[in-house]
């Protein structure tokens, strides 16, 4: 009996960033010379805004097995934040408020991210709530956040980079773009890194994860800083450039839970997922 072979050649497979690549060029190339105002304004910005937060959330729930239902109020607290930031300190460039902000929503963070050191799994989710509840509550109670304006609404700054207005529906998309871009492309280094792993590591099992050397709660409380300090981030581009106005109640349960359930459809521990 003669055997029979052949040779199977397999297909080339493409490096991860090529697809990434290409539609970063797409979105910045092409999308701005064909989309209409409404594609931007209405779909484009709340989607990066609203991703840039699944982001944020997928790192402490689905990287390090946090459950968190109080993404609305570090949003809130990052697009107030930017705003009296903008307003109060004088010839603070706007990336400086930004990140000011991003630093407030994550010192918040940290603090309501305590209780992790002591509860899991539902206990953690319902102590998450206070800080959706209360930070709520201070942004509506203390009319300093919102320089004492009677309704609580806050109006977004103008948009300008080193003199480069970004006011109009193209430049704004731009200007959330290049931000999702940025901290997608860290969150995605962060979860690849020893970091990421002992988040991943703490997720499965925290004993385990104590006896191998892993310094169980700063890397809990890390998670919380970090996670916080993009959605953070996130709340300073769904009020700045998508809405251009905001109120407290503007970040409320409903939109916890809907960050929550982009994560879940895209899949936990999956940035990509919270992305696309």
């Amino acid at each position: 009996m003669t055997a029979i072979t052949s040779d199977f050649v397999a297909a080339p497979v493409l490096p991860k960033w090529v697809v990434p690549v290409l539609l970063l060029a797409f979105a910045y190339g092409v999308v701005p010379l064909i989309g209409s105002s409404y594609l931007f304004e209405a779909i484009l910005l709340p989607f990066l805004a609203l991703s840039l937060a699944g982001v944020g959330l997928n790192i402490l729930t689905g990287y390090a097995g946090q459950v968190s239902l109080g993404s609305a109020a570090f949003m809130a607290a990052g697009a107030f934040a930017a705003y009296n930031f903008n307003l109060r300190v004088e010839g603070l460039p706007l990336i400086g408020s930004i990140f000011l902000a991003g630093i407030v929503a994550a010192a918040i963070g940290i603090v309501f991210g305590l209780p992790s050191l002591r509860l899991k799994g539902f206990y953690l989710a319902v102590s998450t709530l206070a800080a959706q509840f209360f930070v709520q509550w201070g942004l509506t109670k203390f009319s300093w956040f919102s320089n004492n304006s009677a309704s609580g609404v806050i109006d977004a700054p103008r948009l300008s980079i080193s003199g480069l207005a970004l006011d109009g529906a193209v430049g704004r998309y731009l200007f959330a773009l290049t931000i999702v871009t940025v901290l997608t492309f860290l969150a995605y280094r962060l979860v690849s890194s020893q970091t990421g792993r002992n988040f991943i590591a703490i997720r499965d099992n925290e004993t385990a994860a104590r006896i191998i050397g892993i310094p169980v709660l700063r890397t809990k409380l890390l998670a919380f800083a970090i996670s916080s300090f993009v959605i953070g981030v996130a709340g300073v581009i769904w009020a700045f450039a998508y809405l251009r106005t905001v109120e407290p109640d503007g970040f409320d349960l409903d939109r916890s839970f809907q960050i929550l359930f982009i994560i879940i459809i895209g899949g936990l521990a999956s940035i990509r997922g919270a992305v696309f």
